[in-house]
């Protein structure tokens, strides 16, 4: 034969883009959160994105090369803009050792036990953060306190971000009108003088980058919008039946890592659906979770694991919902 035709895994890019491309584009998005995150914490923010960023893409050199013996790939970014996210969802003091498990974790289990990228089914930022969670809970949710803690790294002053202080609060059975002096009014939590995530903190510095990814045309506004929506409707029917017990929607979507969630990780063209439809369902679905979690779950946040839960679900989505084939024959009865 004259020409071979060669089946490959995603992602599948159309037209003048490139994956390097797209991660690139990816961390240009993330640089306004990043420089957020520098203000807030400091050196916490350099050495925890620094040290996530080089142990990603040296696990991904060494995997390719001496275990896969495969053709050496990291200068495509993804294995940066791994490093970048897994970053985003780790607090500023977290010891250096375990950043370097979480990112080892993250590439090899994550990513290169499925054959690299393209074939990992779940967001592997995802995985080292949700392994990070599970294996060390204490230092992975003492957080420095912004802008006191910038000089400072594994000896800074911690405190409860503002989920955590409200699911207290809930817990012992307080009102939201009295929870509600304790946190951030709505404002500062839109411009990020809150504890939390590296990359989660500051609302207008997510909502920056997702207007960057909009108009490069990396992602489409679907997911995001309705992951936001979702959020936003069901905490909005719980606020309006019982306000006493109950966060506003509004507080839930500038907190926690939804909007970080929504913009950069739901949307990994690897693992979300392929059709518009399927994006819907998708970002419903990560929506309905992340609330079911905060609300009647014992952790106070939920969107790593819905985005998790939802990944998983995304071959289904894939298979049952899809655009008819072209040229089938349509029954119009």
């Amino acid at each position: 034969m004259s020409q071979i035709f060669t089946v490959s895994p995603s992602p599948h890019v159309f037209g003048q883009q490139s994956v390097k491309s797209l991660m690139t584009g990816v961390v240009v998005a993330l640089i306004p959160a990043f420089l957020m995150s520098l203000f807030l914490f400091g050196i916490g923010a350099i050495l925890v994105t620094s040290i996530a960023i080089s142990a990603c893409v040296l696990t991904e050199y060494l995997i390719q090369k001496y275990i896969m013996k495969s053709e050496v790939r990291i200068s495509d970014g993804s294995a940066i803009v791994t490093g970048l996210l897994l970053a985003f969802n780790l607090p500023s003091n977290l010891p250096w050792w375990m950043i370097i498990v979480g990112s080892v974790f993250a590439i090899s289990i994550g990513k290169m036990v499925y054959g690299g990228l393209g074939n990992n089914p779940f967001n592997p930022a995802l995985v080292g953060r949700v392994f990070l969670l599970i294996s060390f809970p204490v230092q992975m949710t003492s957080w420095p306190l912004p802008v006191l803690s910038r000089l400072k790294y594994l000896d800074a002053a911690t405190g409860a971000t503002p989920l955590g202080i409200v699911k207290e609060g809930l817990r012992n059975g307080e009102a939201m009108s009295s929870i509600a002096q304790q946190v951030p009014d709505h404002m500062q939590l839109f411009l990020g003088t809150m504890n939390g995530s590296l990359g989660e903190v500051s609302a207008v510095a997510l909502l920056l980058g997702f207007a960057w990814l909009l108009y490069k045309k990396i992602i489409t506004w679907h997911i995001p919008v309705f992951v936001m929506a979702t959020v936003f409707g069901f905490t909005g029917i719980l606020w309006l039946i019982d306000p006493l017990h109950n966060a506003s929607p509004v507080f839930h979507i500038l907190t926690g890592g939804v909007m970080l969630g929504a913009i950069f990780m739901a949307t990994d063209l690897v693992t979300s659906p392929m059709t518009k439809a399927g994006m819907i369902l998708y970002a419903i679905g990560i929506g309905l979770i992340t609330v079911i979690i905060r609300v009647y779950g014992s952790y106070p946040e939920g969107v790593s694991f819905a985005i998790l839960i939802m990944n998983a679900v995304v071959p289904l989505i894939n298979k049952y919902v899809k655009p008819k084939r072209f040229g089938k024959e349509v029954n119009h009865g």
